[in-house]
């Protein structure tokens, strides 16, 4: 079942643990459906979160983040990669989750990869029928720890356990 907005608008914190075990879907061009199974999250909250895009405030390519959850934050990184975020949260308050891992592609850059998820993607709407994310009942057991690559974040948001991991 695909999930619904009252699931996306809620805090951050809740999200990106509950993601976890979902299934991340896609349509192709060609029709073709995708489904991956969510294994890794990060969750990203506000301008006082130092790691988060949005901690400088509302810009050009944050400004998706400060939409009422349920919709896709695709942003590129290092020149040649696309990673995707779901934003949550209420309209202006900023929160997303990175999609980190799904099973099979380990790592955000290789499942928006596989998936074709590119800029053209960004502020999708996940109740839609190109992007979407669904529950079909699964139990994921987590484990929780720090965020990766977030070095230049201060020490408390650099070591908050906001990062996801399936432990089944």
């Amino acid at each position: 079942m695909k999930l619904k907005k009252t699931f996306y608008t809620q805090d951050v914190l809740i999200v990106a643990p509950s993601l976890i075990g979902k299934l991340l879907c896609r349509k192709l061009p060609n029709k073709e459906i995708l489904k991956y199974r969510i294994i890794e999250t990060e969750a990203y909250k506000g301008e006082q979160d130092t790691a988060c895009h949005a901690h400088k405030g509302k810009t050009l390519r944050t400004e998706v983040m400060y939409h009422n959850g349920g919709c896709a934050y695709i942003y590129f990184v290092y020149g040649m990669h696309y990673l995707l975020n779901v934003v949550t949260g209420k309209e202006n308050e900023p929160q997303a989750v990175l999609i980190r891992s799904v099973e099979g592609f380990n790592g955000p850059a290789k499942l928006t990869k596989a998936m074709q998820i590119d800029k053209s993607l960004n502020g999708a709407d996940l109740l839609a029928n190109q992007l979407w994310i669904e529950d079909d009942g699964f139990i994921a057991k987590l484990k929780a720890s720090k965020r990766i690559g977030i070095d230049y974040a201060c020490d408390i948001y650099k070591n908050i356990e906001w990062r996801w991991t399936i432990s089944n």
